[in-house]
């Protein structure tokens, strides 16, 4: 079994040195300018399995058992075609705290979610110049240093396009499938979650609008029930009195626990500071970084190279007609009030 790098616990004893560059050894300067990088890389890694082991339950030895008795459900699963990828498998033990029921309950809903709303999660061409044209809006966006360097991941959304031409299903399609990518690439988010803040300047009524029920559901099954990445906490920030009074009818369709992690700030960007340093916030929100437009064009690069992983897609969901026992009812999962029912994954 390869483990990524982020799944590697490294040891480390020494000293921090002080680096001075002397103009006649440059390459004495660049070689220990790279012991140093490495150095710096090897502790953080160090943090990160820490992390892993003692907030998420991650035994390292126990990772190739627990791989494997995921492996074994997926076969006995003929409605389920799952990425059997290991760090993805990783991802999904973590997301549980290494709880293989629930695990396999939110690989199930996962697949499920895919092929039953698939212009909204299960992106297959990222080529697409409307999928492009969305991306180009900055609707939805990562920022490139995480909370205190080495943290939890900060991921803004913007009600930033134009109701006339696209729907928040549209819009959500590039930012689920972001999502996707960071199980595979980003430690930070897999092992330390993620900081939505959702940025209601740009909203217009006709954008509130398109916020179904059947949306908002499909929506928080997927945030709370599916992802495996752990929402730390959604600052709702350059709220009106009006949008504020309509995120409290929004609530009931989150669990109690997402509730309680969720703040609604107004138009104070200084109580957004107090939580986040501005030093890990662009330009746009009174941050240090490069504006939201210019952190966005980076992100074409990723698409292009992971275009065929998307791809592939196409061929991973699930087929309801072969799930044993009755169909998954995604739409009868939510009880009274937003509660979720349990998904039976015997």
């Amino acid at each position: 079994m390869q483990l990524t790098v982020d799944e590697q616990l490294f040891s480390y004893r020494g000293r921090t040195r002080f680096i001075q560059y002397i103009p006649s050894k440059p390459a004495k300067y660049y070689q220990d300018r790279q012991k140093e990088q490495h150095r710096r890389l090897r502790l953080e890694l160090a943090d990160r399995s820490k992390i892993a082991i003692e907030e998420l339950g991650e035994v390292p030895s126990r990772i190739p058992e627990d791989l494997a008795a995921l492996r074994e459900w997926i076969k006995l699963q003929p409605h389920l075609r799952v990425r059997d990828d290991d760090q993805l498998l990783i991802q999904f033990l973590r997301g549980c705290k290494y709880s293989l029921e629930r695990a396999k309950e939110k690989i199930d809903l996962f697949y499920s979610l895919k092929s039953k709303y698939p212009q909204m999660m299960n992106a297959t061409d990222v080529n697409d110049p409307k999928f492009r044209e969305i991306c180009h809006l900055s609707c939805f966006l990562p920022f490139p240093i995480p909370v205190n360097g080495n943290g939890s991941r900060i991921v803004t959304f913007r009600f930033r396009y134009p109701t006339s031409k696209f729907n928040l299903e549209n819009v959500c399609q590039p930012g689920i499938a972001l999502h996707e990518l960071w199980m595979l690439t980003d430690p930070y988010a897999c092992i330390n979650g993620l900081d939505y803040i959702v940025d209601c300047g740009p909203a217009t009524a006709s954008h509130y609008m398109q916020m179904s029920p059947n949306f908002c559901k499909a929506l928080v099954s997927y945030l709370e029930k599916s992802m495996p990445f752990r929402i730390k906490s959604i600052y709702y920030i350059n709220t009106s009195t009006a949008t504020q009074q309509m995120f409290k009818m929004l609530l009931p369709f989150f669990s109690e626990k997402l509730r309680k992690r969720i703040h609604i700030m107004g138009n104070k960007l200084e109580a957004l500071h107090k939580d986040i340093s501005p030093k890990y916030l662009p330009k746009d929100y009174g941050g240090d970084l490069a504006t939201i437009e210019e952190i966005n064009d980076a992100l074409d690069k990723t698409w292009d190279t992971y275009s065929q992983y998307f791809k592939d897609n196409v061929n991973y969901g699930t087929d309801e007609s072969l799930r044993p026992g009755k169909p998954l009812d995604i739409d009868g999962l939510f009880g009274v009030g937003g509660s979720f029912r349990k998904l039976n994954v015997d």
